[in-house]
Order: structure tokens, then C-alpha cells, then sequence
């Protein structure tokens, strides 16, 4: 290849668009013979050394978006968090105590290993989690691929003759120079000079915001406009053909397009979730409620003890008791375990606080097409003009959907299917195609010119009824014409009413004879002859009506979003049991205010023949009317509304938009998929809620305990290493959380953070703890530890003090340990916990493991390193008792909460 088209590479971003624009000025201005020769391309294509020339040169036509996180950054990310850095201060300070700042005996390693494990545990789980979760989006996300037809050289290995072809090519495979055809539907794949052109019309509301196609032509223009995005004959990157066909030339790719240069505005990270602020909230509350009371507890214990270093130490492990070190991996795991769930369903997660809001949502609103119905158009009649079934007009119907070349809907692809099963497909022997007219959004109608074996062309249109009849003076039956008059007019407009009122779309089918001009215009579709109609039927999905009673019982509201006319959206609607009394029009909705459109969109489930911009303002409707709101579109069309709405979902044959604006991406177009994301979503929100309330009341109930044993025990009531042991044993059985069972009746309904639900809660159940606690200090000091050492405390030497303190230490870590172990089946349930309702077999063993570590320990050479005594077993029936008497208040506390506040969770 030769260097004509060779461009210096700018050094700064800024520079490098304006020489991508000041390019794309100049393609327009030149011809598109000039143009191929500037490229050193033809018709026929580059080959694969061109194209890889062409790629180091210009470089690869992918937009830079971020960055992805190296393995050891993300490594690093999962330890970063509140918790986590308290934990790691609080581990530096023991490690200067007991380590470092040693007078008498062997530095002390135990405690930093008891917090370090903490931390390790925590991270890694959330590390490995995540790294599970987007792994597997990843493998989904590579089956969801936009291509492109291009003109490529090959050279046959065997022959060596080099021959050109179309072909299908990954998006990111186009380079600077290359020849690509597009049809309507097809994505343009990069900034292009248009070099042919029929009827090509142009999406570009996703760069330019205007609503209506735009019309591109081959021709070049003058130099005069400094803005290429104002130029007929280029089209963009992120814009899409909506009716026509052309031949055009790869200008810039990547970062070098108008998309690549405003890509830094599709980086603006999004505001925080109202799941996202909780969670903080939550966090940092926990955060300040541990730096209030921790040095409360040094100066209690300093003052009544004395020992100014114990108290240290017990208030520095006191610290991190009270650090809800788990929370960030109970988040993590459970939005991942979601995702990875999800994954197994074939849908994509692209955002994992998504899966949260899908729980949260109480209205979804979808399309028609593809969701409630099959997306699989059926041909049911080819009538004629009196409504009856006549083969000729279904051999016309033919010949138009076989020649055109545009993007073969599913009407067309019916017809032609239906042709074939009534062996008519052998027509296009008898007839070759002259020209064509393609299908745009004005004329509503599409044409084709075809010759027969007698030298005689017909031009045959198919489109809207209403505008076949306004290009149609006549009406032909059987082979005769007679003139249009409004008494028929008025009988096929009812034959069409009748056929929509039974859920169908209706074409209209006319031709007339013509003499061939040079080409052929939209002008020639007049004085034609209207023979018939077309009937077809996108049947309702089986699974539709069972689906959307499903969301309904989960609280979830469906509303259907149509561009559709109301009279086939109304039948399909009631066919799976939508209320379809009362449809709501796009013109209706135009007149209406906010606060009345307010109260239409609560009180109407399916709106019809609406805009883009209607289906977003009814989205922002719901949502400003406290609705937590879905909407699932796959068009470039419903990308407002998706972005409008809390959650957007899409489906992998969507439109690049549409896939670029949604947080969840289907690999099926089903809605029995969403019930089972709402039920994710749901599971989500309950295991993580179940987490914080069990910490924060737990913490609650800890300080009363704690505050009481300091304030009137004679010595600490736990040493610090004993309290960093008992909170490793207890987040070690929280891990198998993010994979409890959650009680049906509370998926049920949406859920949505509550702050002001957990306050109440730990106020409520945390007291509740303390009394137990409180009751074990009781027994332990003035029972089970003097009959143990022989005598009450006041009369013990100083050697038998030792042993009664230790087995006082030891009681209260079996206790404390069964206690706060035994909440997490108490409080993840509003019913009778093992009996009721039961964790999972993950979070049962997790918890009982916890429980016989911890029972076991005093027995074991652990329990002399960590200064404990081994129990008597007279200690045991009083643990059972007092074991028993907890969860018998805990339960009656929750029925009380539940009956004050409608729920417990």
C-alpha cells in the first residue's frame, strides 16, 4: 500500500479530534472515487495485510471506556475499606504492645494474628467473590457480539486467485479505509463518508438528540461547514440505519470518532444507589458508635482497675469487636453470588448494585414485542379487497418481501415462509427485480419493481393501510379494476378494525403497472391499485400471562410501553391477563401536566403509540411518584426510558445503545427471567439487612454488657486476646450468610432501604442480649466461680483469685459465644427458628461448627494459650437454661417488634 491517506498521530487528545474532524471534513468534500484512491482501496476490499497496515497505523476500533483493574489492584481494593483500615490500625497499635513495647517476658504475636486473620478472611472472600462474578459476566458478555458487512479480499490457498467478498465481521475488526455496505437496522460501525446511497436514512438522536431520521446522500458538499455532524454524507459511530441502503467508507475508528471524542462524558461515575447510601450510612454510624464508646470503656476499666495497659489492651479489642469487619464481604458476596446466580440464568449483570435495585422494584415497564408476546410474526390471511382469502395477492405479497433488499422484518420473513409451505416460492424464477423504493418512517410503505417473463414491470407496494389507501385510486379484484370509492374505502378500513381488535397488524398490498425512468422515486407510488391485505399475529408468549402473575404476586406492577396501535395492543394485553380497559395514547399524554400524567400513570397499565420521550416521561412519572421503576427495551428508542428508570434492561440482539444504557443484559427475552431477578434481588437485600441488624444490635446489647462488667466487677470481665478470639470465631460463622435461606413470605414485596428499620431494631433487641449477659455475670460471680474455687471472691488468696478470674472469663466466652451465635438463627426469621423456618445447610453448619470450636477450646491446649480453665459440668445445665431463656425473650421481642412495626427484617 502506498502513504497517500497517512495522517500524523496527535499527542494530546484535544489535538488528535480536531485532526479526526478536520478528516472527516475533507472526506466530504472530496468524491468517493478520489476517496478509495487516497485509501488505496476499491469495491473490492482490502486484504489481510492491508488491514493490518491499516490498524497500526490508525489503530483498533474500540472506544477507550476505563480501564480495566490489574489482578493485584482489585486484590488490594477488596481490603480497602472503613472496616478493614480501623482493623489495620488497631492490629499496628497491638503489634507496638505486644510486640514491640515488651518489658518482661516474649513479645505477644497472638492478638495481631487473631486481627490480621480477621481482615485476610474478610478480604479474600470478597476478592474471590467478585473476581467469580464478573468472570462469569465475562463469559456471557462474549456471546453478545454487533457485526458488521464489509467488502474483505481473500486469496484461495490451493489456486492462489484472490477474489472479494462480503462479509460479517466483528465491529472492532473495522479499520480506517474500509468498504462497508449497510441496511436498515445495521449499527454504523464507525465515522463513514456515505459513497452510495438509496434512501438511506439516519438515526442520530443518540449523538445529536433529534427525533426524526436523517436523510444521507452520496454527493460530496462544499467545505464550508465546520461541523461534520451536520453533513448529509457522513454517518457516525453510535447511530443506526432505519430504512434505506448504502456503500460507504471508514474515515476515522475508536477514539478518533465524534462518539470516541465525547467518550470521557459517558465515564461520569453514577451517583450513589439509595442501597449504596445505606450502607454507608450504616457503616459509618457503626464506625462513630465504636470510637464514642471505646474510650468510655478505657477510662471505666482504667479508673476501677487501675491497670491502666489492661484496660488499653481490653479496650483496644473491644474495638474491634464492636468493627463489623464482615459487613463489606457480606455485601460483596452477596451481590456477587447474585451475579454468578444470575449468570447460570444467561443474564448479564453489568452493574452488581443492579441486582439489589431489581429487589427493590415495584413497577415494570417492558415493550410489547419479544416479552409479552413471541416475537415471531405469523402470517394468518392474504384477504383480497372484500376480505376474503385470494392466492394472487399472496403471490404479490411475495415477490415484495423476496426482492427487497432493506432489513427483512419478521413480516416479511413470514410471507415468504408461508409462500413456501404453499409452494409459491418458484415465482422469482419467472420475475427479476428492476429496482426498489426502500421502507422509511414518512411514507410508512416500501416498493419493488419487477419484470416478468413478458417484459411487462409491476411495481408492488406493501406498508400502513391508511397510507396505501391514500396512494390508491383503484381497487383490483381478480384481475379487474374499478375506481376507490369511499362506501370500500370504509369496508377494508373495518376489515383491518375487526382484524387489529383480534390482536393483528395489518398491511395493505397495491401495484400498478409502470415504464422504468432512470430510477425510480417515492413520486411513482401513486394512481396505484389497492388488492388486498396482509394479517398477521405475534402470538403471546405461553410463559407471558404465567409471568407477569408471578411478578404480580411478588409485588411487582407490569406496564406495557408501546409504540403499537391500541387495538392490537389492547387484545394481546387482556390475552395474559393485563387490564386492557383503559389504554392511554402518546396524544393523550401530550396534553396532559405533570401532576395529572402523575396520577394516569398509577391508575393506567398500557400506554400505546408513544414516542421516545413519552416512555421516559412516564418512567419519571412512576419514579417521582415513589415507584421504583424497570424498564425493559431493546430498541434505541427506549434508551431515554432506560436510563430513566432505576434499572435498565435490555437483550443481547438489542441496539448498541440500548445494550450501553442498561445495568441488567438478557440472553433470553423472557419475563420469567426478571421474577427470578426480583427474587435475587429480594434474597439479596435480606441476607445483607440480616448481617447489619444482627451487628448493630449485637454491638447495642455488647456495651451494656460491657459498661455493667467494668463498672462492678473487681477485674476485666474478658481478657482482650479471649474477646479477639470470640470475634474471629463469630465472622468466621457469618460467611456462609450471603447463602441463607430466606423466608418466602418476604420475598413477597419490594424492598426498599430503611435506615430508620435498623435504629429501632438494635434499640429493641440489643437490651436483650445485655440481660443474659448480665444474668451469666450474676451466676458466674457469686455461684458457679466460688463453688469452683471454694469460696466467694472476698475470701480467696490471691492464687486462687487467678483461677476463679479465669473460669469467670471462660464462662462468659461459652456464653457470649452461644449467645451471639444463636442470634443469627433468631433474627434472620420473624417465624420459629429449626422449626418454622430453617437456615441453610451452609449457615447450620458454619454456626454449629462455631459453637463446638468455641465449647471445645477450654478443653485444649488453645484454651491454655488463651488463659482459660476448663469448665465444670455443672456449668453446662445453667448454660442450657440461660441459652433457652434468651431465645424464648428474643422470640417473644421480635413478635412485639413485628406487631409494632409490620416487619422485622
Amino acid at each position: 500500500m502506498t502513504k497517500k491517506h497517512t495522517q500524523g498521530k496527535a499527542n494530546t487528545p484535544s489535538s488528535q479530534a480536531e485532526r479526526a474532524r478536520k478528516r472527516l471534513l475533507r472526506a466530504a468534500s472530496r468524491d468517493g472515487d478520489s476517496l478509495l484512491i487516497q485509501y488505496d482501496n476499491s469495491a473490492a476490499g482490502y486484504d489481510e495485510d492491508d488491514v493490518e497496515e491499516m490498524r497500526d497505523e490508525h489503530g483498533a476500533n474500540v472506544i477507550t471506556r476505563h480501564t480495566e483493574d490489574s489482578l493485584f489492584k482489585r486484590f488490594v481494593g477488596a481490603f480497602i475499606n472503613p472496616f478493614a483500615i480501623v482493623l489495620f490500625v488497631l492490629a499496628a497499635v497491638s503489634f507496638f504492645t505486644d510486640v514491640i513495647w515488651v518489658e518482661l517476658g516474649e513479645p505477644d504475636f497472638t492478638a495481631v494474628i487473631i486481627i490480621m486473620t480477621m481482615v485476610i478472611v474478610s478480604g479474600m472472600l470478597r476478592f474471590f467473590q467478585e473476581l467469580r462474578s464478573d468472570n462469569a459476566a465475562k463469559r456471557l458478555t462474549e456471546m453478545v457480539e454487533t457485526t458488521v458487512s464489509t467488502s474483505r479480499k481473500f486469496k484461495d490457498k490451493e489456486s492462489g486467485v484472490t477474489f472479494s467478498r462480503k462479509r460479517e465481521i466483528p465491529m472492532d475488526e473495522v479499520v480506517v479505509g474500509d468498504v462497508v455496505h449497510l441496511a436498515a437496522g445495521d449499527m454504523v460501525p464507525a465515522d463513514v463518508r456515505i459513497i452510495q446511497a438509496k434512501d438511506l436514512f439516519v438515526s442520530q438522536s443518540s449523538l445529536t438528540g433529534e427525533s426524526e431520521p436523517v436523510e444521507k446522500f452520496a454527493g460530496s458538499v462544499a467545505r464550508s461547514n465546520s461541523n461534520p455532524l451536520e453533513l448529509n454524507n457522513l454517518a457516525f459511530m453510535g447511530t443506526n440505519v432505519i430504512s434505506g441502503s448504502a456503500v460507504a467508507l471508514v474515515i476515522t475508528v475508536g477514539d478518533d470518532t465524534i462518539l470516541g471524542s465525547i467518550a470521557q462524558q459517558l465515564q461520569v461515575k453514577a451517583p450513589p444507589t439509595s442501597f449504596e447510601k445505606g450502607v454507608n450510612s450504616v457503616s459509618w454510624v457503626l464506625i462513630r458508635f465504636m470510637l464514642v464508646m471505646v474510650p468510655i470503656v478505657l477510662l471505666v476499666n482504667g479508673f476501677t482497675k487501675g491497670d491502666w495497659l489492661q484496660a488499653f489492651l481490653f479496650a483496644l479489642s473491644i474495638a474491634v469487636g464492636l468493627t463489623p469487619e464482615m459487613l463489606p464481604m457480606i455485601v460483596s458476596a452477596n451481590l456477587a453470588k447474585g451475579a454468578v446466580s444470575m449468570s447460570k440464568k444467561r443474564v448479564i449483570v453489568k452493574n452488581l448494585n443492579s441486582i439489589q435495585n431489581f429487589g427493590a422494584m415495584d413497577v415494570l415497564c417492558t415493550d410489547k414485542t419479544g416479552t409479552i408476546t413471541q416475537d415471531k410474526v405469523i402470517l394468518e390471511y392474504h384477504l383480497d379487497i372484500h376480505g376474503e382469502e385470494n392466492v394472487d395477492v399472496l403471490r404479490q405479497a411475495f415477490l415484495n418481501s423476496y426482492y427487497q433488499t432493506g432489513l427483512k422484518n419478521l413480516m416479511d420473513l413470514s410471507v415468504i415462509e408461508y409462500a413456501r409451505k404453499a409452494e409459491l416460492t418458484s415465482l422469482w424464477e419467472d420475475y427479476k427485480k428492476v429496482d426498489e423504493i426502500p421502507f422509511d418512517f414518512n411514507r410508512r410503505r416500501m416498493s419493488v419493481a419487477v419484470e416478468g417473463s413478458s417484459g411487462q414491470v409491476e411495481l408492488i407496494t406493501k406498508g400502513a393501510v391508511e397510507e396505501m389507501l391514500v396512494i390508491s385510486d383503484q381497487a383490483g379484484y381478480q384481475g379487474a379494476a374499478e375506481p376507490m370509492s369511499g362506501e370500500l374505502r370504509e369496508k377494508i378500513l373495518a376489515t383491518c378494525r375487526r382484524l387489529n381488535e383480534q390482536g393483528m397488524r395489518v398491511l395493505g398490498l397495491a401495484q400498478k403497472t409502470v415504464t422504468l425512468p432512470a430510477t425510480l422515486s417515492a413520486a411513482d407510488e401513486s394512481g396505484m391499485t389497492f388488492i388486498g391485505c396482509l394479517a398477521f399475529l405475534d402470538p403471546p408468549k405461553e410463559s407471558a400471562g404465567m409471568a407477569i402473575k408471578a411478578l404480580g404476586e411478588y409485588g411487582v406492577k407490569v406496564k406495557v410501553l408501546t409504540g403499537d396501535n391500541d387495538s392490537v395492543t389492547r387484545t394481546v394485553c387482556h390475552s395474559v391477563g393485563l387490564d386492557a380497559g383503559r389504554i392511554l395514547l402518546g396524544s393523550e399524554l401530550e396534553s396532559m401536566n405533570d401532576d395529572v400524567l402523575k396520577t394516569a400513570v398509577d391508575e393506567v397499565d398500557i400506554f400505546a403509540k408513544l414516542s421516545p420521550s413519552q416512555k421516559a416521561r412516564i418512567v419519571s412519572a412512576l419514579r417521582n411518584d415513589g415507584h421504583t421503576v424497570g424498564f425493559m427495551g431493546d430498541g434505541i428508542n427506549d434508551a431515554a426510558a432506560m436510563k430513566a428508570a432505576d434499572v435498565g434492561i435490555s437483550v443481547d440482539t438489542a441496539v448498541d445503545i440500548a445494550k450501553e444504557s442498561a445495568n441488567i443484559i438478557l440472553l433470553e427475552k423472557d419475563l420469567m427471567v426478571l421474577e427470578e431477578g426480583v427474587i435475587e434481588g429480594r434474597k439479596i437485600y435480606a441476607n445483607i439487612i440480616k448481617y447489619i441488624k444482627m451487628t448493630a444490635s449485637s454491638n447495642f446489647g455488647n456495651m451494656f454488657s460491657v459498661l455493667a462488667a467494668s463498672a462492678f466487677l473487681p477485674f476485666l470481665p474478658m481478657l482482650p486476646i479471649q474477646i479477639l478470639a470470640l470475634n474471629l470465631i463469630y465472622d468466621i460463622s457469618c460467611i456462609a450468610i450471603p447463602w441463607d435461606n430466606v423466608d418466602l413470605n418476604y420475598l413477597r414485596k419490594p424492598r426498599k432501604w430503611d435506615a430508620s428499620s435498623i435504629s429501632r431494631f438494635m434499640l429493641w433487641v440489643g437490651p436483650t442480649s445485655s440481660v443474659f449477659d448480665i444474668t451469666t455475670y450474676i451466676l458466674m460471680f457469686f455461684y458457679i466461680c466460688p463453688l469452683f474455687a471454694g469460696a466467694p471472691w472476698a475470701d480467696l488468696n490471691p492464687e486462687a483469685r487467678v483461677l476463679f478470674i479465669s473460669l469467670f472469663h471462660t464462662g462468659w466466652f461459652v456464653e457470649s459465644l452461644w449467645s451471639q451465635t444463636l442470634v443469627i438463627h433468631m433474627i434472620r426469621t420473624p417465624k420459629i427458628p429449626f422449626i418454622q423456618s430453617r437456615a441453610s445447610g451452609q449457615l447450620a453448619l458454619m454456626t454449629t461448627l462455631g459453637i463446638a470450636a468455641g465449647t471445645v477450646i477450654p478443653y485444649t491446649w488453645l484454651g491454655t494459650q488463651l488463659d482459660m480453665t476448663r469448665l465444670p459440668l455443672y456449668y453446662f445445665p445453667y448454660l442450657g437454661g440461660i441459652i433457652l431463656a434468651y431465645m424464648l425473650l428474643a422470640t417473644a421481642m421480635k413478635k412485639v417488634f413485628v406487631w409494632k412495626y409490620g416487619e422485622l427484617l
